[in-house]
């Protein structure tokens, strides 16, 4: 309620004194809208839902479809059938952006527009927090990384028009390289480069990257296509190195940031490179970076109008969804909530890596050393291996069976078609990587319970492993596995031979 409305309320109390204090509480909470209103930042303190909430309904009503005299004659105005989706969207109907620009204001909405460009502000605010000081723009964007890192490619063909090449390190993960294969209708062709070994580590292989673009012409480069955060025992890249070359040769440098702004290292790599040579873009996921539903990434960059031309190539206007996800999630975390959660995966890392270490040794494997990757762990499964063809693809079986999700079994000699492409030793970056190896992550939001349980049920599985092999018998089929539901939950699962 506005000053009037307090006012003429006083009269229907018998204490004028309770209105003025519910209007102080009222007072409360939008001296916070002020300031987030005028600053565009992330609050350092988390506001409490009831807060959220009003700002929410307050922007609600400022779109169209809320309008009490309202008469809509278009085809799309906001009609909502169920009261139920209305309410679960907060009545913010319209959504963001205008066709062919997904940062224009939408003028039925001017609420939902509102929520976009300050979301896109506390974003960036974030981001820098995070460690990438002089990144000056970015959106949020209703797409996964794989086709926002695709927007990038397209909007740099206008740019490039002639240039069809993107010269590509080599990181199996099928998104990133069916980025590239979506946009091959356009005459692109991604160049893959082989990491190069060294130590047990994946890195870039910066003189055969330099020599590619030697052979094929730098003005046949649309640009280079680099990772930063990615499964050990592949690390980021060489992100100063790459950013050097392509400022050397005037060729585009994008990054796929997919979940490293949770890593104080991915981003300094970013920030470092920015600084000594050139990044057009860095792509990062809601999801993995700000424990939001899966669907949103922020493109972000150091030239205002790059990263404007890609948000006017998004072909029409959009959904809010993950804008209104990431905005009630980083209000409700503020920055010193953020901060606390990169805090704890850091010592999670840390906790998880010794205590894989430990369990690793027992059973006479390793933990590889991949001591550039911040955020990702392997451990040798020789052993397994040796024992037979089968055991290190089964145990990978036996760990979701046991509810472990996440943790990836990489067998050797596997390989896999994309599009025409054949990765040989797929998953493990590389053709003929030593040894198979099993993953785990330390990723924002895991808890020390999570990395106990992991260890123990793994450990129950290796136990297995173990005593089959000293009775001589084959390695237990998955189907032989069930479920101990004796105390009520869900518990670890029993192999029964």
């Amino acid at each position: 309620m506005n000053v009037e409305n307090f006012g003429a309320s006083e009269r229907l109390l018998v204490n004028a004194a309770y209105m003025r204090q519910g209007a102080q509480g009222r007072r409360a909470h939008e001296l916070r809208l002020r300031a987030l209103l005028e600053q565009g930042k992330c609050p350092e303190d988390g506001w409490d839902e009831s807060t959220i909430e009003l700002f929410l309904h307050e922007l609600a009503i400022m779109d169209s479809n809320n309008f009490l005299g309202n008469c809509g004659v278009g085809e799309r105005e906001g009609r909502v059938a169920s009261g139920l989706v209305a309410r679960r969207h907060y009545r913010l109907i319209h959504g963001i952006g205008r066709s062919g620009d997904i940062s224009a204001v939408q003028p039925k909405a001017a609420g939902s527009s509102l929520l976009n460009k300050l979301t896109n502000s506390i974003v960036l605010d974030i981001l820098k927090l995070a460690g990438v000081r002089t990144v000056t723009s970015c959106f949020v964007v209703p797409m996964a990384t794989g086709m926002s890192l695709t927007l990038c490619f397209l909007t740099l063909r206008h740019k490039r028009p002639k240039a069809k090449y993107i010269i590509w390190p080599r990181i199996d993960q099928k998104s990133c390289f069916k980025s590239m294969i979506t946009a091959a209708g356009l005459g692109f062709e991604p160049v893959v480069i082989e990491n190069v070994l060294e130590g047990d580590e994946l890195r870039t292989d910066i003189k055969a990257v330099e020599a590619k673009i030697q052979d094929l012409g730098a003005e046949n480069v649309l640009c280079v296509h680099s990772t930063t955060s990615c499964f050990a025992p592949r690390v980021p890249e060489r992100l100063e190195e790459l950013a050097v070359i392509c400022a050397n040769y005037d060729i585009p440098h994008i990054v796929n940031n997919a979940y490293g702004v949770q890593s104080s290292k991915c981003m300094h790599l970013i920030q470092q490179g920015a600084r000594v040579g050139r990044i057009d873009a860095f792509i990062q996921s809601l999801d993995k970076n700000f424990m939001v539903p899966v669907g949103g990434a922020v493109i972000a960059g150091f030239d205002d109008s790059f990263i404007q031309d890609i948000s006017k190539m998004y072909p029409d206007n959009s959904v809010y969804r993950s804008s209104l996800d990431v905005l009630i999630t980083l209000l409700s975390l503020g920055e010193s909530g953020y901060r606390q959660l990169l805090k704890e995966r850091k010592e999670m890392f840390s906790y998880l890596s010794s205590q894989l270490k430990k369990l690793a040794e027992v059973y006479n494997e390793r933990l590889l050393v991949t001591p550039h990757n911040p955020i990702s762990l392997a451990m040798t499964l020789e052993n397994l291996d040796k024992h037979s063809d089968m055991t290190v693809t089964q145990l990978g079986s036996m760990l979701f069976t046991r509810q472990v999700s996440g943790a990836r079994v990489v067998p050797l000699g596997a390989s896999q078609t994309v599009n025409n492409y054949t990765f040989k030793g797929f998953m493990s970056h590389t053709n003929n990587y030593p040894c198979a190896y099993l993953n785990a992550a330390s990723a924002i939001g895991m808890k020390k319970q999570d990395v106990d349980l992991f260890l123990k049920r793994l450990e129950k599985c290796m136990k297995n492993f173990r005593k089959e092999k000293s009775c001589g018998k084959d390695v237990p089929e998955i189907d032989n596995c069930i479920k101990d539901t004796s105390v009520g939950e869900t518990e670890d699962y029993k192999l029964q031979s």
